[in-house]
């Protein structure tokens, strides 16, 4: 096991962007544009915005026409490399043609922010972050952040189980932070409102939910129990200006939900 570890620590140095099965797609999806013409990294050189629309308009947007590129995507399985299992491919298939879908997100990952502060344009087209000072890398990877990392390192606590098993051993009222991430696109009805269950019995007043989803609506109307939603304040307007904000590209909403008094 000591053997394996080590394996993958090294990862590190030997790029981990190249690694992993999204590493693996990302590189698949230089190759599919290669073998057109195109090379991703090109848009790196980019001087400003609207240079990297330019490069959009004329070399990305383009693939997505391709016969192949249409059929690939329109494979559940080969997208299984971008984190989008079934449900969410569903939910993403329900906003339109999947291909023009992707696009529209391309198309935000390309342009939306400048390359001078979207590090994970980076991740996708340099399949790396810039070297040294030279561009813009994720905040906890700043020089000047290092010692506080270090510092509260120990704070960390990792445990192997479900959220939902995890809120279960939490005292009621005794947290005021939940971060969600995707997870909830992939849940059934009955795991949804166990989790929510909990979360509402640990959450304090004013305790704020953020997840993100594949499409561009929450999924908790119609699906979690009135009771346990109604203790909820969805704040719409921020979330959809966090949504905006949101340099990924990947995904279609961002969801603040606020614990009501």
């Amino acid at each position: 096991m000591l053997g394996v570890g080590r394996r993958r620590i090294s990862m590190f140095s030997r790029n981990i962007f190249r690694h992993g099965v999204l590493g693996h797609f990302i590189g698949l999806g230089h190759l599919v544009a290669r073998a057109y013409g195109v090379n991703l990294g090109d848009v790196l050189r980019a001087q400003s915005v609207d240079e990297q629309r330019s490069f959009f308009n004329t070399a990305l947007a383009p693939l997505f026409d391709k016969r192949f590129v249409r059929w690939a995507i329109g494979q559940q399985l080969s997208l299984y490399g971008l984190g989008i299992p079934p449900a969410q491919y569903a939910a993403l298939a329900a906003a339109g043609d999947m291909a023009s879908v992707l696009r529209e997100r391309m198309e935000r990952l390309t342009c939306a922010f400048s390359l001078a502060e979207n590090y994970f344009a980076w991740q996708a087209f340099a399949r790396c972050y810039p070297d040294r000072e030279a561009g813009p890398v994720p905040p906890y990877l700043h020089r000047n952040h290092f010692d506080t990392i270090r510092a509260r390192a120990d704070r960390v606590e990792v445990r192997r189980t479900s959220f939902t098993e995890y809120l279960e051993s939490c005292p009621e009222r005794s947290l005021d932070r939940f971060v969600l991430l995707d997870a909830q696109d992939w849940m059934t009805d009955a795991q949804l409102n166990a989790l929510w269950r909990e979360i509402s019995r640990t959450a304090r007043p004013g305790a704020r939910v953020v997840f993100r989803t594949a499409a561009a609506a929450s999924i908790l109307p119609g699906r979690v129990e009135q009771a346990v939603l109604a203790r909820w304040r969805y704040e719409a307007e921020q979330s959809a200006m966090l949504t905006a904000r949101d340099r990924s590209a990947i995904y279609g909403g961002f969801h603040l939900y606020v614990r009501e008094h």
